[in-house]
């Protein structure tokens, strides 16, 4: 299959109407088609053992690397591997990089977790956002909320991707460890931006009772207009 034959078929799935609409939603560099993200799910798992021969492909539309990542997404945890860093690479936008999943870091929790910090360390904006993404789909779990506060201490929120990322994560451990969560807002763990942020994305969620949703509008810092 040529890059051509795949681009070919990618467009008979095209929508221009919702590819208007992923424009204005996606900032990214990228061309974009209008492929639904089922469709793009769907075409990614009829092709896994094309793995080689796409991911050579050019990354000059969204949807070519989305599936790119994707078919990455259902490899076993060593080949994964050795596909992430050129994945990671290739993000530029927060729709690729919040729909990079895999199943198989969950069977290697803690070995995943000591490879984060290079990820991290990058310093780049989707890599920081990567790994809190990360944490937030597979570590939010009593035994990791000391790793998941030092990530929150530590993540450069003034880039716009990786504050409301942490403000997801951030609320997310409200929503299932209140307790612990609403110890770090009272603590002053997050700047205010993201402390407010994460405040407002936990109230919004129908898992905290209207007590605890209370207790949260209360902390809310307010700031100079």
């Amino acid at each position: 299959m040529t890059y051509l034959q795949f681009l070919t078929e990618l467009k008979g799935y095209a929508e221009e109407e919702f590819a208007v609409f992923q424009r204005k939603l996606i900032p990214t560099k990228q061309k974009i088609l209008g492929v639904r993200t089922p469709i793009m799910r769907q075409i990614a798992r009829e092709y896994k053992d094309c793995l080689s021969e796409i991911f050579a492909f050019p990354d000059e539309y969204y949807e070519v690397t989305f599936i790119k990542l994707s078919i990455v997404a259902t490899l076993s945890y060593d080949v994964f591997l050795k596909y992430l860093p050129q994945c990671i690479q290739r993000i530029d936008n927060w729709a690729t990089c919040d729909s990079f999943k895999s199943k198989c870091i969950d069977r290697h929790k803690d070995e995943f977790l000591g490879l984060m910090p290079t990820i991290f360390e990058n310093g780049g904006e989707f890599e920081q956002r990567y790994v809190l993404v990360t944490l937030l789909y597979a570590y939010v779990e009593e035994q990791y909320l000391p790793v998941i506060q030092a990530y929150l201490q530590r993540v450069d929120t003034t880039k716009y991707y990786v504050h409301m990322a942490a403000a997801w994560l951030a609320a997310e451990v409200l929503i299932k460890h209140y307790d612990v969560g609403v110890l770090w807002i009272k603590e002053g763990l997050l700047d205010i931006k993201t402390h407010n942020k994460a405040i407002q994305k936990a109230r919004e969620s129908y898992r905290l009772n209207e007590k605890q949703k209370e207790e949260l509008s209360s902390l809310k810092i307010k700031t100079k207009r």
